[in-house]
């Protein structure tokens, strides 16, 4: 079983928020509600990450409550009563008391005293931080508690005065990385690359995709994980299709499979994608392509580095690609026109890279005060360049069907980076070598 954060972290998370919410404050945060998969069957349960994030408590039907200055205490939190009926059928419920001894609650309570007792603690606090939008229905009860208060306003009560947005302030947290945190995300990139370097001995024409993606699902299960996002197997043309889920086709001689498939480790998840030839070895032109979106990569690499500014990396990616282009002939043109004018689009359409944490497209700004923002220690991100020319690009027929995307983690340091998956082999030679192995 992987375990849970220690208490202390996420205590020093509710602490930092709670100096940014100020005495005049209170927050409030909802846990993520279950979702219907059909009749009576649930959806497996995740928790919203940002409740995860500040209080490790992994149960729907939860409320918590940061109260700065209180003296009675300063997190609260409402969840689910014991209930050995319920629990006969869905297991155990943390309950109260484990919520206060295990969790670091400073007081807990059933969520259904939540009416009575929440309304009393937003009274004469003038900001209610909260996640507006992210639940239609929860966001209705906010706003009921907030009115009830605001309708006893000739009584002397007085209600919060002002919404403010909670994502602002924990997004930003969330962004730097602590020590532990890191430390779960290396071990979900070790997992997640062994299992991508387990199927180099798998790999061969006849299998169907969803072979493939049992394979991962079978390393990310034996050791308590579960996949970050829907498994990526798209073998041929299908590897043109960026997010590509289907994974039903039958493996062909002669084409490549590209592979995108992380593994979420207690919450944290790890994210690679490779390309690899079906029969042990890439074609002349597949080996091109390879090629240039290999070099693309490492030019990016260079810049995934603290001070540097986020886009670097991309720039850096995108001019090699479209070097490349232009040298197979697949662009027209002059370098820098052709960067201008963003003729490479038809074939490298994303970015190259996201931040990468409890979601595996991550919470963080890109941008701030309309500058790309700076790299810095313990921010962590992928660094994925790619190219796809799907049947019927305006190219010749031998390079139609080829898609190319080559994905790593990494953590930037106090003097560059740590790529996090760096042991799942992505140069061709080493590659064609392991496949040939008997």
């Amino acid at each position: 079983m992987t375990p849970r954060m220690e208490p202390a972290e996420h205590a020093r998370r509710r602490d930092t928020l709670m100096a940014h919410v100020g005495d005049n404050g209170i927050a409030v945060i909802a846990a993520a509600p279950e979702r219907p998969r059909n009749r009576d069957v649930q959806h497996p349960y995740r928790q919203d990450s940002d409740f995860l994030y500040l209080t490790g408590f992994n149960e729907p039907d939860a409320v918590a409550v940061l109260v700065p200055g209180r003296p009675q205490g300063q997190y609260l939190l409402f969840s689910r009563e014991r209930d050995p009926q319920r629990e006969t059928w869905e297991g155990r419920t943390i309950g109260q008391a484990a919520a206060v001894e295990h969790y670091g609650a400073d007081d807990a309570f059933p969520i259904d005293d939540i009416d009575d007792i929440l309304p009393g603690l937003m009274e004469g606090r003038e900001q209610l931080y909260c996640a507006m939008g992210a639940d239609p229905d929860f966001d209705q009860r906010l706003i009921g508690w907030v009115n009830a208060l605001r309708a006893r306003a000739r009584a002397g009560v007085k209600a919060p005065l002002e919404y403010v947005s909670l994502e602002h302030v924990v997004h930003e947290m969330r962004l730097i990385k602590s020590r532990a945190e890191i430390a779960r995300l290396r071990e979900a990139a070790r997992i997640s690359a062994a299992a991508h370097q387990r199927l180099l001995g798998v790999l061969r024409p006849g299998l169907k995709e969803y072979e493939i993606e049992a394979e991962l699902l079978y390393d990310f299960r034996r050791h308590n994980g579960e996949p970050a996002y829907p498994t990526i197997t798209g073998s041929g043309a299908n590897a043109c299709v960026l997010h590509y889920i289907a994974n039903d086709a039958e493996l062909q001689d002669g084409e490549m499979i590209l592979i995108d498939a992380g593994m979420e480790l207690g919450g944290y998840a790890a994210d690679i994608t490779r390309t690899l030839p079906i029969n042990g070895r890439y074609t002349a032109e597949q080996r091109a392509i390879y090629d240039i979106v290999l070099a693309a990569q490492a030019a990016a690499l260079e810049h995934v580095r603290p001070g540097a500014h986020w886009n670097a990396g991309h720039e850096a990616a995108t001019r090699v690609i479209a070097a490349g282009l232009l040298d197979l002939g697949l662009l027209e043109g002059d370098l820098d026109d052709v960067i201008e004018r963003g003729a490479y689009r038809p074939f490298f359409m994303h970015r190259t890279g996201h931040w990468l944490g409890m979601d595996v497209h991550d919470v963080g700004d890109y941008k701030v005060d309309g500058h790309w923002r700076e790299l810095e220690p313990g921010m962590v991100l992928t660094v994925e360049p790619g190219l796809y020319i799907p049947p019927g690009s305006p190219v010749d027929a031998r390079w139609q069907g080829i898609g190319v995307r080559i994905e790593d983690n990494c953590v930037i340091t106090r003097t560059g980076h740590e790529n996090l998956t760096e042991a799942v082999p992505k140069d061709p030679d080493v590659i064609e070598a392991a496949m040939a192995v008997p």
